[in-house]
């Protein structure tokens, strides 16, 4: 299954002619109140995550038809949605772009997206569309989101 997000439906529909040819499987849009990137630290992490408080144990996998939205926080950190539970990912590594591009895929045989899965981060505007690197994630922490 592929799978991409992004706040505008553009950037699935370059996703689908540009990278798979049509096997797209869906979007998920990113859901934030503030469009365009974001001002993130020389280190990637961005002030306007909110925090998070642990809201049960974390997860290897998330079952890709209950994701109901995802919102890209920093080169770090992606939330997702499901239902009315969020959980964190915080990747172990920092995956360039991915803050300032807020737009990822990624392809799985599987049902569910796990923490060995690889997204990858896509170039929507400016130069072209097209992939921008990939990177791992690490585990879905439950939590509760501060406001």
């Amino acid at each position: 299954m592929i799978r991409a997000s992004r706040p505008a439906v553009l950037a699935c529909a370059l996703l689908a002619g540009t990278i798979i040819s049509g096997l797209l499987a869906g979007c998920t849009p990113a859901g934030s109140a503030a469009s365009g990137p974001r001002t993130a630290g020389l280190d990637g992490h961005s002030p306007k995550t909110p925090a998070a408080t642990p809201a049960g144990p974390a997860r290897n996998c998330i079952p890709i038809a209950q994701i109901s939205e995802s919102r890209v926080r920093d080169d770090w950190t992606i939330d997702f949605r499901l239902g009315r539970q969020w959980y964190r990912n915080s990747l172990p590594l920092r995956c360039n772009s991915l803050g300032f591009e807020r737009t990822f895929g990624y392809a799985t045989s599987q049902s569910q997206l796990c923490n060995v899965d690889i997204i990858t981060v896509l170039q929507t505007g400016g130069g072209g569309a097209g992939p921008r690197g990939s990177c791992g994630l690490g585990q879905f922490q439950p939590v509760t989101l501060a406001k």
